[in-house]
């Protein structure tokens, strides 16, 4: 990690040094943490946060699902990612917000603890290495299942459902590949461990639906708009772990990840010739978020 300057927690700019928590915090102990990533790009008007509003109107969800009262609105959240970017003199970055029960009562209900906010933003590139976002990435199917819905809420970005990740991430990287991908308890795709994954097949562009137990991420709604408006022809539905060998293209994408080729699963090559739909995919989406394309500036927030 690239270290920055500073880091707003509370309601207070803060040297990146000094923004501590207690040992004895319940979100550290119980995984009772809820977060966002979002990316600031380099345009010719200067800094802009992709789809700032969205991504907070998601981590207020989050909230509300684990019952944590935020302290602070839509606006003022907005406001604050503003500021950490600011304080930071970053043209560029990626920014999380974290919002968590603190320090206070142990044990398994948080209620009792304070909600602390806070919002780090460093310079951090391609979350898959600059290789991948040229090459792809070759992945394997977890043995870990992603994290049931009767069990825990996929719908909040939650720290308690990125242990789950971990280990499927774990898991690739000891097996020698670059990222997993998770089935769900029915056996069917669902999700990578930070991204969401569309398949390309016959022309036609599909993602497992919200039903799979996914994420509904920021960028996957960005890449459907797109392909929608590029006339490509999408599909919302169920993908078997045997489609994902016969596909034309895979490819992974989130706000870290962005749009990021697959060129193998389980040592299988994915396709005979490269990415094609990705390419111009992830063509479409670099023109969005450095606002080349004004149809979509609408989704920016410049940071003055």
């Amino acid at each position: 990690m690239e270290k920055a300057s500073k880091i707003w927690i509370d309601g207070k700019i803060v040297d990146w040094d000094e923004a501590k928590i207690h040992v004895l915090t319940h979100g550290l102990h119980y995984g009772t943490a809820i977060f966002e990533g979002l990316r600031c790009y380099m345009t010719e008007n200067g800094p802009a946060i992709f789809r700032l509003d969205d991504h907070v109107r998601r981590l207020v969800n989050s909230a509300r699902i684990y019952v944590m009262d935020l302290g602070y609105g839509v606006e003022e959240i907005a406001e604050a990612i503003k500021s950490t970017v600011v304080a930071n003199k970053l043209d560029h970055c990626y920014i999380s917000p974290i919002a968590f029960y603190g320090y206070g009562e142990m044990g398994v209900n948080p209620l009792p603890n304070k909600v602390s906010l806070a919002v780090a933003a460093w310079h951090w590139g391609a979350y898959l290495g600059e290789n991948a976002l040229k090459n792809g990435v070759r992945c394997m199917v977890s043995s870990w299942r992603r994290v049931n819905p009767v069990a825990l809420p996929p719908q909040a970005k939650a720290s308690a459902n990125y242990a789950n990740s971990s280990l499927a991430k774990i898991e690739a990287l000891k097996a020698g590949y670059d990222e997993a991908i998770m089935l769900n308890a029915d056996g069917m795709v669902s999700e990578a461990t930070g991204e969401n994954i569309f398949r390309i097949a016959n022309g036609i562009l599909s993602t497992p639906p919200a039903s799979a137990g996914i994420l509904r991420g920021v960028t996957r709604d960005t890449v459907i708009q797109l392909a929608t408006d590029l006339g490509v022809v999408f599909h919302r539905t169920e993908v078997a772990r045997e489609e994902l060998y016969t596909s034309d293209e895979l490819f992974l994408c989130g706000t870290a990840a962005e749009i990021t080729p697959i060129r193998e699963v389980d040592g299988r090559k994915v396709g005979d010739d490269g990415f094609p739909l990705t390419r111009k995919l992830q063509a479409a989406y670099d023109e969005v978020v450095h606002d080349r394309n004004k149809k979509y500036t609408q989704w920016l927030t410049y940071v003055k």
